[in-house]
């Protein structure tokens, strides 16, 4: 096998993963392809990976890795059926959002191994949580297929059923995160804190806060551990349960998860 990786869609999501995978297995061992051919030619450029065809990346890639849109998914793969089912060691990844395993081999015109990925776009600093579910893959495959994203960040495996869930949380979560930031920052200038100085405190106390909750564990021993009786912080924590922070935050994930949901119909 030539390649170890092929993507099939270089965008925001795929284009953060070859950053991350060419950082774990080099550039030489990466093939790309888009729609788009300047994308494809630009990642070769900066990253030393092999700019394709689809037919070409199918025949010559450990890898199919399927960075489209989950509506175009079926009209990307029926084109090179008959070039997956020549590739015998091929094991497809797919990251089309609300789609199944079941779904994608379907349209490959074959039940190939299969990965399922749900990542989210911190990736592209290694710092991504990845949400995976397998279908027919090895346990040597399945190890490939963990070093080639070692470099995007944690991965975590999840039953396929409970992939459109979790991933309401992780993959819609950053904007849910980032609407927080400039909350705080807004709250910060209101005080008479210059912006740029409040937006910067913002997001390291974020990037502080999420470090705390890996390394330590439970966030309500955390909170309360930084609120002193009587003292400043419970008085802003107070203001917080107040406005129902909880119950919007619940509410954003689940809202999320039911589009999911519709958009699989």
């Amino acid at each position: 096998m030539k390649y170890i990786l092929g993507f099939i869609g270089c965008g925001n999501m795929g284009g953060a993963l070859v950053k991350a995978a060419a950082k774990a297995v080099g550039g030489e061992h990466i093939a790309v392809c888009d729609y788009d051919t300047k994308k494809a030619e630009k990642f070769a450029v900066e990253l030393g990976v092999t700019a394709l065809t689809a037919s070409e990346l199918a025949a010559e890639s450990k890898f199919v890795v399927l960075g489209v849109k989950p509506q175009n998914m079926q009209e990307t793969l029926a084109p090179i059926q008959g070039v997956l089912a020549g590739n015998k060691d091929v094991v497809l990844i797919t990251m089309a959002a609300g789609l199944s395993i079941a779904a994608v081999q379907t349209y490959a015109g074959n039940a190939f191994p299969t990965v399922r990925i749900m990542p989210n776009t911190p990736a592209m600093l290694g710092e991504g949580m990845i949400l995976y579910a397998t279908n027919g893959v090895s346990k040597e495959d399945e190890t490939m297929f963990l070093d080639c994203f070692s470099k995007a960040g944690k991965i975590d495996k999840i039953p396929e059923d409970k992939i459109d869930a979790a991933s309401a949380l992780s993959g819609c979560g950053p904007a849910f995160v980032y609407a927080f930031a400039e909350a705080l920052a807004d709250g910060a200038v209101e005080c008479g804190v210059p912006r740029d100085k409040a937006a910067l405190y913002a997001a390291q106390t974020l990037k502080g806060a999420a470090e705390m909750l890996l390394t330590f564990g439970h966030p309500g021993d955390l909170k309360d551990a930084v609120c002193s009786p009587g003292g400043t912080t419970i008085a802003g924590v107070h203001a917080i349960e107040s406005g129902s922070f909880r119950g919007a935050t619940m509410d954003a994930v689940m809202a999320a998860y039911k589009r999911t949901l519709e958009l699989k119909k």
